[in-house]
């Protein structure tokens, strides 16, 4: 059922003056008020998704109008009258015994400036919003960096000046468009749509257009990187990480994944917070393959995977699945992998202590390893969502909707159940807060990871590192 006709349905089950037979005063009010206490519970578990639906802000006008004129006959539903304008910010723009021209003005200018309000409301929401923005320093590589809905450009240039540690005079940011165009951004320029999605593929040039560097030339800058990182406490880099996904995963409301599953091919607004998520668990495998692959020296990549498998081991102390997966599965990977001789350098606690997390990652059984594993875990805790997508979209390419035009709710239940689990991940009933202070110096290097996203360049770089014999 479509919201158009969902809310047909309630208006016309409101309305009807009939209801089995005959129907009493004191029936009328009861189905009245149940139609309005699931208006309630549908508006205040979907607001977000339903504020800017055209047949939404209808039907809440129309019924608003048919309560307050059923307020003289059933004075009873004062209560619910409250509540709408409690939940919608919809307030008595006329009574039933006052209808002045001074009044109706007083109401539609109360009107403009609630909506302008509201505008101004979602326009600073979304500047608030943090977003994962991609700047391509190379054709193979970019930095991923933290930023707010509202960045400008010359925001941008700076951040990435600060990190490759070069002049901000001579750079330029360029937005690749979709169809194949460059567009040169100016320095006040927003990067980023309406819809948070970024105006195209954005790439940081010198002003003649040439690469800022190339990551896999300069061997001096691979040394300082990897001894950078090699620096860094394992502990602090997992708390790091972790609460920059808790602070993606704590904005995600639950109805995102069914937005995601029944409407993927629509580029909605809805879904940013998931998508930002899973945006997150594909760098940070990214990042894993780009540092070990970047490591020239054998003692070192080494110890930079010892140090990977302690970070990852963190995370599942730390109840975050999504980082723990993105790490073993960036070790799995065949660029990574295939480096027999950096393996068998490997201490064997450490060959022990990875083949056991490699087990929870197993996807025999249907995860039955996983699954396990974070049952037991105490709330809040990060979920893997690329399996909870999966349940969702098994659950409803499995099933039908609607057998002989009747609509299948034990379908509608499963994916209920799944999508709940969103909300008792993120409640945290007995103060076992996820998040903790960490090192500013580590944050730093976690919120803006140098990542390459070229599989072939990582493969070239693996066989560099360890040709084929």
């Amino acid at each position: 059922m479509s919201t158009s006709d969902l809310c047909q349905a309630l208006l016309g089950h409101y309305c009807t003056k009939r209801h089995r037979g005959k129907e009493d005063r004191k029936e009328a009010v009861e189905r009245k008020q149940k139609v309005l206490h699931l208006v309630s519970q549908w508006m205040a578990l979907c607001r977000d998704f339903l504020r800017d639906d055209e047949h939404v802000k209808l039907f809440m006008k129309t019924l608003y109008r048919y309560v307050l004129d059923d307020l003289y006959e059933h004075p009873s539903l004062d209560k619910d009258v409250r509540e709408l304008q409690k939940l919608y910010q919809l307030h008595r723009t006329h009574t039933v015994d006052n209808y002045s021209p001074q009044r109706k003005s007083k109401a539609l200018f109360h009107q403009s400036s609630l909506k302008e309000n509201r505008l101004q409301s979602r326009g600073t929401q979304r500047e608030n919003k943090e977003v994962l923005c991609h700047v391509y320093i190379t054709m193979d590589s970019f930095l991923s960096m933290r930023a707010h809905g509202g960045v400008v450009a010359q925001e941008l240039l700076q951040a990435v000046a600060e990190r490759m540690d070069v002049p901000l005079g001579g750079l330029v940011l360029v937005a690749v468009t979709y169809n194949g165009g460059r567009l040169l951004l100016q320095p006040q320029d927003r990067v980023f749509s309406d819809s948070l999605r970024p105006v195209g593929r954005l790439h940081v040039c010198r002003k003649d257009l040439g690469e800022v560097l190339n990551p896999f030339t300069d061997n001096s800058e691979l040394q300082q990187r990897t001894a950078r990182m090699l620096s860094l406490n394992t502990w602090d880099v997992a708390v790091a990480l972790t609460n920059f996904d808790w602070t993606i995963f704590a904005s995600i409301h639950e109805q995102e994944l069914v937005y995601f599953t029944f409407s993927r091919h629509s580029s909605s607004s809805h879904t940013v917070a998931l998508e930002l998520l899973l945006q997150r668990c594909n760098e940070v495998q990214l990042w894993v393959m780009t540092e070990v692959l970047l490591c020239p020296t054998l003692c070192k990549r080494v110890q930079l995977i010892k140090k990977f498998i302690k970070i990852a081991a963190h995370c599942k102390a730390q109840r975050n699945l999504n980082c723990f997966f993105a790490i073993i599965m960036g070790l799995t990977t065949a660029a990574v992998s295939r480096l027999s001789q950096t393996w068998e350098k490997m201490p064997g606690k450490f060959k022990k202590l990875f083949t056991e997390m490699e087990t929870v990652t197993d996807p025999s059984l249907n995860h039955k390893a996983y699954r396990d594993s974070f049952k037991k875990m105490k709330a809040p805790k990060i979920p893997f969502p690329p399996l909870l997508l999966k349940d969702i979209t098994f659950i409803h390419e499995g099933n039908k909707t609607f057998h002989d035009n009747l609509v299948n709710f034990e379908k509608l239940h499963m994916i209920a159940e799944t999508v709940r689990l969103i909300r008792q991940c993120q409640k945290d009933p007995m103060g076992n807060g996820i998040t903790q202070k960490s090192s500013t110096e580590v944050r730093a290097y976690i919120d803006d990871l140098h990542i390459i996203d070229n599989q072939q360049t990582l493969f070239e770089l693996s066989h560099r590192l360890e040709p084929r014999a």
